[in-house]
């Protein structure tokens, strides 16, 4: 449920859920008017957000991992491919992605920063200091940093959220947040991966590392996103790296 009590917020978020279908995105339900403040209603989930299950589980399986980075994927995709323009979540992170009964992702939390646009796909946040949390260590730099920013920030966003699904940890964990934000963001710094080459195969690896660039022309896009996701599950396949999966209880 989101609270809100400026009602120009108000009617654009409702627009947005208005429009929203899609599996692996957080479903619109309903919506109060009469009172103050104005709240609009979505689909509970019961078992919680990614990153508290992380918080759980640590370092995930590369099925797991995968699995979950394309539900993840479509969701972002299907925002960005929106009509008449594309909904850019800009705050894109483990607490905004809920997993339901079923174990799928669904993305959450969009539409609740506000942009000032300078096209379809170039915008800047408005009232930054109120908007960006300091300690949102998935932000993109170029937002972080106040600047002109377009859809691949969430991309960016993505590339950090794979690297802790993989990892297990946050970023130069165990660095508070914060400092985790001003490395990445203001000295470009990216944390190393420690996880074995067989939880995470290098197609991942040049992903992760395409998706966090510090340029935004190199990040890819979300539709080609879900292709090299594709390609790597179907080449872990072939080698049956799926194995973790299906252990029996006396091995």
């Amino acid at each position: 449920m989101i609270l809100l009590t400026h009602r120009n917020a108000f009617k654009h978020e409702l627009t947005l859920f208005e429009k929203v279908r899609h599996p692996n995105v957080v479903q619109f339900v309903g919506a109060v008017t009469q009172n103050v403040p104005m709240m609009i209603v979505s689909e509970y989930h019961p078992k919680g957000d990614l990153g508290s299950y992380l918080q759980k589980k640590g370092r995930l399986s590369p099925s797991k991992v995968l699995r979950f980075a394309l539900d993840i994927a479509r969701g972002m995709n299907y925002l960005h491919e929106c009509k008449p323009e594309p909904v850019i979540h800009c705050d894109l992170k483990p607490k905004n992605i809920m997993l339901d009964n079923g174990g799928l992702l669904k993305v959450a939390g969009f539409g609740l920063i506000s942009f000032e646009k300078f096209s379809s796909d170039k915008s800047k946040v408005l009232n930054h200091g109120a908007h960006i949390d300091p300690s949102n260590y998935c932000v993109a730099p170029e937002v972080y940093r106040d600047e002109i920013f377009d859809r691949s920030a969430d991309s960016y966003s993505f590339g950090v959220v794979l690297y802790e699904m993989i990892e297990g940890v946050q970023p130069f964990h165990p660095k508070p947040p914060e400092e985790a934000v001003k490395l990445m963001c203001l000295e470009g710094r990216r944390p190393s991966f420690k996880a074995k080459s067989k939880s995470c195969p290098e197609e991942m690896r040049e992903l992760i590392e395409e998706c966090w660039d510090v340029k935004a022309v190199v990040r890819p896009t979300f539709s080609e996103i879900i292709v090299r996701l594709d390609r790597i599950f179907a080449q872990c396949s072939k080698q049956g790296w799926w194995k973790d999966t299906f252990k029996f209880p006396w091995k």
